[in-house]
């Protein structure tokens, strides 16, 4: 049945109930509230998160996604700034603007932007985009086709790790982790001026695309030290600012070892819960290191994001190696589980949509 505006009142959607799975399942398309749009799925990115098992499973059931585009099919009266047809990003989460926090510039501590999400999630035909998100709602530029838009998302966690550890032009920047966000990482930090782009990781393909990327040099961690491999880079300098990819103490760890005193080091994806860090208070201290955690990102982010996109400084065609229509939701979070010659996958949920 389709209802007097030709949309379908049931849909597919992949829904994970054990981290891993993703099941195509049959259900109703989301009615819209006041302030709501209902926006048909074009294309969805995979990420990292989607697939990592302690991280799912506090969310299971759920129809996961969350770098997504697509195109607005219905509105809320009361929506105004969107029409029908038009092509978007839609953020998964968006701030009050309103709260201590937000007015701080820490929106992703804000409790609207913690509570707020898609109905019932990108991985879908179509999703309802509740009236707090459509606060970072994004049209999308004639320029900026879907698969360029699935990276607005992950660019702007990117963007916000840079403007929460201060990189200024000119400086050593190492990067661990060389998947898709390890390769934006690489991209912006050459965009935003650093003399020295060091990346690291241990998939030969991975390192050979964050030199296409813009890295000025790369290191197998199972080969090379980190430190070594950085002052051999730099004449003896480490890294004024690392980013540490992997929610891997080890890797984390690696990350200090290369920071250059006065340096800033800054955590970019969480160990599981009940893993700890140990650090050396003593060595922080002399060394003077600032230690940062960037998590997901804000509507200043996103904006960034989608115009350097659309500058042209990253874009679907540098990253996207894989492509999966809905009913093969599960492959795509198996080939990104796996990495290795994988950069990034994304999930074609409307073929039409080009």
């Amino acid at each position: 049945m389709r209802t007097a505006r030709g949309i379908p009142t049931t849909m597919r959607a992949a829904v994970t109930r054990e981290p891993g799975h993703a099941s195509i399942e049959e259900m109703p398309v989301p009615s819209l509230g006041a302030g709501d749009l209902l926006v048909r799925t074009a294309i969805v990115g995979v990420c990292a998160g989607d697939t990592a098992g302690w991280y799912v499973a506090r969310k299971v059931p759920a129809v996961l996604g969350h770098e997504p585009a697509g195109t607005v099919v219905a509105k809320s009266e009361t929506v105004h700034g969107f029409d029908v047809g038009d092509r978007v990003f839609f953020h998964h989460h968006a701030p009050c603007f309103l709260c201590r926090d937000c007015l701080a510039g820490r929106t992703t501590l804000c409790a609207t932007w913690r509570s707020s999400r898609l109905d019932p999630g990108a991985l879908a035909e179509y999703v309802r985009v509740p009236r707090e998100n459509v606060a970072d709602t994004l049209r999308l530029p004639a320029g900026v086709s879907f698969e360029d838009a699935t990276l607005i998302e992950p660019l702007a966690c990117c963007v916000k790790a840079y403007d929460r550890v201060g990189l200024a032009p000119g400086e050593v920047v190492l990067i661990i982790g060389l998947g898709s966000m390890g390769q934006l990482l690489v991209a912006l930090a050459k965009e935003r001026g650093a003399s020295v782009v060091v990346g690291a990781d241990f998939v030969a393909t991975r390192r050979a695309k964050a030199l296409e990327m813009g890295a000025t040099g790369v290191v197998d961690p199972a080969s090379d030290s980190v430190a070594d491999a950085l002052r051999a880079a730099t004449r003896g300098r480490l890294a004024d600012v690392v980013i540490v990819g992997p929610g891997d103490v080890r890797a984390m760890r690696a990350g200090l070892e290369a920071t250059q005193p006065g340096g800033r080091w800054c955590c970019f994806w969480p160990t599981p819960p009940d893993v700890e860090l140990p650090i050396s208070p003593f060595d922080c201290y002399f060394r003077e290191l600032t230690l940062h955690f960037a998590y997901s990102c804000g509507p200043a982010d996103t904006r960034e994001a989608l115009r350097l996109i659309e500058k042209g400084v990253v874009g679907a065609h540098q990253l996207v190696t894989h492509r999966f229509p809905l009913a093969e939701t599960r492959l795509a979070f198996d080939m990104t589980r796996s990495a290795g010659d994988s950069i990034k996958s994304i999930v074609i949920v409307d073929p039409a949509a080009g």
